[in-house]
């Protein structure tokens, strides 16, 4: 194995994925799925769907047990309802702090995680979806670039300098990175980003809302959207 790729099933680690195959080959490469407690499993079953597609081999990983204390509304047993606005819009509530979607350090945990995985099999990358929009205004601090240098040197210090962490778009913004992946072939139709675990993405919380920007401004229409 040369890269694992940390894989919710969503646009931007899919298009993670379709970079490290197009770099490696189906046969180099593992997707890791974590499973945190999260209110529904539309996300792992479209990771499920697009690891088969790519030929990948595709581990699930169960950390929700890390999360019982969080109050986060993605989670399970949250009294907070899911926000049915943009990030921009919620960020004006927080007083800086990040936004109530945002997991306590989950990027930190997954890609430690992903760091003791990718040692056993032999990878020397981990790939991360990461991008600028999910960074900015603190959003998501865990996606930041400060945040992305400081645990890329943790990861190849502890690893002995054999593991690399790469996040592929912590400069770009989500349109950016869809434009990449249509570019690469990726199989949006597959993927699922909405918070809510419904028939049908909701269109209104901030990841809805996000990606049918993204897409918009590729002048595509969603794929996943193609059928309705």
């Amino acid at each position: 194995m040369k890269a694992l790729v940390l894989f919710s099933g969503g646009v931007d680690s899919t298009t993670c994925l379709a970079i490290a195959v197009d770099k490696y080959g189906a046969d180099e490469v593992l997707a890791l799925s974590v499973s945190y407690g999260q209110k529904h499993s539309r996300e792992l079953e479209a990771a499920r769907a697009i690891a088969a597609r790519y030929g990948v081999k595709h581990r699930e990983l169960d950390l929700s047990v890390m999360f019982e204390g969080s109050n986060c509304s993605l989670l399970q047993g949250s009294t907070e309802e899911i926000p049915e606005e943009s990030y921009s819009e919620q960020l004006k509530k927080t007083d800086g702090k990040p936004v109530s979607t945002y997991v306590p350090f989950r990027n930190g945990l997954f890609l430690a995680s992903a760091a003791s995985i990718a040692l056993s099999q032999g990878c020397t990358e981990i790939y991360y979806g990461a991008h600028a929009d999910d960074a900015a205004g603190n959003a998501y601090p865990d996606c930041s670039a400060d945040f992305n240098a400081a645990i890329n040197r943790a990861i190849y210090l502890g690893s002995g300098n054999e593991l690399t962490v790469i996040a592929p778009f912590i400069g770009m913004n989500k349109a950016q990175v869809v434009a990449q992946g249509l570019a690469l072939g990726a199989p949006y139709e597959l993927t699922w980003s909405c918070y809510e675990g419904g028939d049908k993405p909701c269109g209104k919380c901030g990841t809805c809302i996000d990606r049918a920007a993204a897409f918009a401004a590729n002048g595509v229409k969603d794929p996943a959207l193609s059928e309705e």
